[in-house]
């Protein structure tokens, strides 16, 4: 999953960073609001976390204007203020969700996990489809009722498809989604991916369509 912080205080964006990277998510930054609101505009994220105190542009105005553009990704605004208004605005600018500063990295971590999976139609943090099931807390896929051990591509890559069964994802959509953005990798590095999980899983769990991309089926067969 990959997710996009927009934050202007060093401190809190370094933090922020290192805990959703350990969480296995790919993070994007931006340090003010102007970078932010390109960056949100032009690129695809699952979810975006966003300061209201930003320079040059606000985030509340950063938020409306990706809303007026039709960006529908999740955002989750994070600010200093605790005024009601406040985030009654950032709500009805088309806010998904608020966090007031001080919080846990913990609580955070928990909202962003619930955002995206209800973006994705999915109430709990365990995914489930037919025999395969994602825990999002813990990073931890099982298959058939055991444990599959995954190294972090792998559960990106499988975490993005089953955030969106039935739908052709094509490669470099997936690669844009797993991958760090200065990481080098090689052109058929998904192929490899996809086919280290297909063993691994030792069913027709991800399938591929030809020139198209690779998909989960919206209903697994048990």
């Amino acid at each position: 999953m990959r997710v996009l912080i927009v934050e202007d205080e060093p401190r809190i964006l370094a933090d922020l960073r290192r805990a959703l990277e350990a969480a296995n998510y790919v993070v994007s930054t931006a340090s003010e609001g102007e970078d932010g609101w390109y960056r949100g505009d032009s690129e695809d994220f699952d979810l975006v976390i966003l300061d209201l105190g930003l320079p040059k542009i606000d985030g509340l105005t950063v938020l409306k204007r990706w809303r007026a553009a039709g960006r529908t990704m999740p955002v989750l605004i994070l600010t200093a203020r605790d005024e009601w208004r406040e985030k009654v605005d950032g709500i009805d600018a088309g806010a998904d969700d608020y966090l007031t500063k001080p919080f846990r990295i913990e609580e955070l971590l928990a909202r962003v996990r619930a955002l995206v999976r209800r973006s994705a139609g999915f109430a709990s943090p365990v995914l489930v489809n037919g025999p395969l099931e994602i825990d999002t807390r813990n990073m931890a896929v099982a298959y058939r009722g055991h444990p599959v051990p995954v190294t972090a591509l792998e559960y990106r890559l499988l975490a993005y498809l089953m955030h969106q069964p039935g739908r052709v994802v094509s490669q470099s959509e997936i690669a844009q989604h797993i991958y760090e953005e200065d990481l080098e990798r090689d052109s058929n590095a998904v192929e490899v991916i996809v086919a280290r999980l297909r063993r691994k899983l030792s069913g027709p769990v991800i399938e591929t369509r030809r020139g198209q991309g690779y998909l989960i089926p919206a209903g697994l067969a048990d």
